[in-house]
């Protein structure tokens, strides 16, 4: 394994430590900022849903911490128990997140659709393609073309990984958008909430860069034995 790889391995796990323990403590943080309107999770997720002209989408809770989604087959914005019953800031702008995945699946939004179409070819590779890129690995001397299958299988879920970037920052967008033009928190639960689902956005940062830095170590690895063959 490259020297140059474990440097940025390295540097990309440190990076995504870091931001996962800063977005552990902003959400402490707010989830101890009571909302002055009073509202739960569930009840600002019902009232998005119903502004933007939704109606065909339930809002139900999940059991779990941080299993807050939008399910677009069954159409239902699932909140952790936390998110669905609490009153603060960090449940506002969760539910109000989750739905605005529900917003963009009503507007028909490309990324989502994309990220959709591609869930059940990423669930296949991602079910094989460890296994092919260490048999890959092993067998590169003989059967090449094993390592490439297992790139091509890892470039889907990397592809994956950056469909899901603009899909989880417009969702942000838009949710902040709604709860400032709705007037539904105040000058500083907006400003909480708006950082909280800031740092939210980058552990999916963190984890397209991680999953473009490894397809590049797998690529090198497969065009260094294509140069030691010629």
């Amino acid at each position: 394994m490259g020297m140059g790889y474990l440097i940025i391995a390295g540097a990309i796990m440190l990076f995504s430590w870091l931001v996962s323990s800063k977005l552990k403590s902003k959400f402490e943080l707010y989830s101890k900022l009571q909302l002055r309107n009073g509202m739960s999770g569930a009840e600002i997720a019902e009232k998005m849903l119903a502004d933007n002209g939704i109606t065909d989408v339930r809002v139900i809770s999940t059991p779990g911490q941080l299993t807050d989604h939008y399910n677009p087959s069954d159409k239902t914005v699932n909140l952790s128990e936390a998110v669905y019953n609490h009153r603060n800031v960090a449940a506002a702008a969760v539910a109000a997140h989750e739905c605005g995945h529900a917003v963009q699946h009503s507007v028909g939004y490309q990324w989502l659709t994309m990220r959709s179409t591609l869930v059940p070819i990423v669930n296949v590779a991602s079910n094989y393609m460890q296994w092919v890129l260490l048999a890959g690995i092993l067998m590169i001397q003989v059967f090449p073309q094993l390592l490439l299958i297992g790139i091509v299988l890892f470039a889907v879920t990397t592809l994956f990984s950056i469909v899901t970037l603009p899909v989880e920052y417009d969702a942000s967008n838009r949710a902040l958008a709604w709860l400032e033009n709705k007037h539904m928190l105040t000058q500083e639960e907006q400003a909480g909430a708006k950082d909280a689902l800031k740092w939210a956005a980058r552990t999916y940062l963190v984890a397209a860069l991680g999953s473009i830095a490894t397809l590049l170590y797998y690529i090198s690895i497969y065009a260094g034995s294509n140069n030691r063959r010629d």
